[in-house]
């Protein structure tokens, strides 16, 4: 465990930061106290508009709070105001590099925020150009590095100490941005590997109270990019670090949404979610626990839908967790710190709250007298 030591810097691993600034892109808010927002990125043709609508909306459908979408050319810039017609409300970041006059037409199209690199954005005149014309529309900008964007006298560095050379530089770019008078800002800092970027996101966390745009860059695909992905988000949010959240995954966008919703669940920051718990199975289990889960489970995505969306409306909704055991007699007391369960015995299986034993049902009807359990009796735990 020495690593996790030197990298957060002692023992006291769970711990909670505080005192991030708040910004709102849209009408979602940033830092201080808000909730972890989600998000992800198209990766469609922002000139097609059609395509690129479609899958904001797609994203925001599966739980984004803010979509990304890059804009790389001026033509997809003057495009951009009419994907923000049809996105419905989801609030947009327009993802900025190399022309400082895409920044501004975006900016001018309706962007919620815009994120740039100072470093490659044109030059300190063009950069104030942005930082004046974010100002005046009263938008955020979020502004970060990684391995790829470093300045060339922290290369060296990077080689010995690379997480200090990436928050370094992070640090002067956003002392540059103050000093053009710009200070609703969020900041990135990402690497592929997950203990530099523990180490990195560590030292910015404790330079400065912004809020902080978290994830692992360059995850890869498939189950080890999810695994990866995981561990690399789960050790900044277990330290408190992390105000807004992209899992990246190549290919199809939507997957990451589902994947940064497990993520935040199962540290207890998603608003309004449900996390099912179960057993791994023995000798002794004498119900099918995995089609049980299965049926569990997709009974229990429609009540979390409702669920978040209460939350985001303003409504105080507190997680929920629910069980299914495979033991009548072990099961209640192992899963005692569920709200909610269901465990299984011969032919017949038992509802519990908090591990209390509350009836016995028909196997089969386990789940149905499940959710009659929740839906009459959760607020009230």
């Amino acid at each position: 465990m020495d690593w996790i030591r030197d990298a957060f810097g002692g023992t006291k691993v769970l711990t909670v930061r505080t005192g991030t600034r708040r910004v709102f892109c849209g009408g979602v808010p940033i830092g201080g106290d808000a909730p972890v927002t989600i998000q992800s990125m198209t990766n469609t043709d922002t000139g097609d508009v059609v395509k690129t609508t479609a899958q904001v909306r797609e994203l925001a459908a599966a739980g984004a709070d803010i979509v990304r979408v890059a804009v790389p050319t001026l033509e997809a810039a003057r495009r951009f105001s009419e994907i923000k017609s049809g996105a419905e409300g989801v609030p947009l970041v327009a993802d900025v590099h190399f022309d400082f006059r895409i920044a501004l037409e975006v900016i001018r199209a309706g962007a919620d925020k815009v994120r740039v690199n100072p470093g490659n954005i044109g030059g300190a005149e063009h950069l104030k150009a942005v930082c004046d014309a974010a100002g005046t529309a009263g938008i955020p900008m979020r502004i970060g590095v990684n391995a790829g964007s470093l300045e060339e006298d922290l290369r060296g560095l990077y080689e010995s100490r690379p997480a200090e050379a990436l928050a370094e530089s992070v640090f002067r770019n956003i002392e540059i941005v103050r000093g053009m008078g710009f200070e609703d800002l969020v900041v990135s800092i990402k690497s592929s590997d997950i203990l530099i970027n523990a180490e990195a996101h560590r030292l910015l966390a404790a330079g400065t109270d912004l809020p902080l745009h978290i994830g692992i860059t360059e995850a890869g695909s498939g189950a080890a990019a999810l695994v990866k992905s995981a561990a690399g988000i789960g050790a900044l949010l277990a330290t408190g670090i992390g105000d807004t959240v992209r899992v990246s995954l190549t290919g199809d966008p939507v997957p990451e949404v589902a994947a940064a919703r497990d993520i935040l669940r199962s540290f207890g920051l998603l608003p309004g979610g449900i996390t099912l718990i179960s057993c791994p199975t023995c000798g002794r289990c004498k119900v099918d626990i995995a089609q049980v889960c299965a049926e569990v489970s997709e009974a229990l995505a429609g009540l979390e839908n409702e669920r978040i969306l209460c939350a985001k409306q303003g409504q105080n909704v507190r997680p929920l967790t629910a069980a299914v055991m495979g033991c009548a007699v072990n099961g209640p007391g192992e899963a005692s710190r569920a709200d909610y369960g269901i465990a299984g015995g011969i032919g017949e299986g038992v509802l519990f709250m908090k591990g209390q034993i509350l009836k016995k049902a028909p196997v089969d009807m386990l789940v149905d007298e499940l959710f009659i359990l929740i839906e009459s009796g959760e607020d009230t735990i």
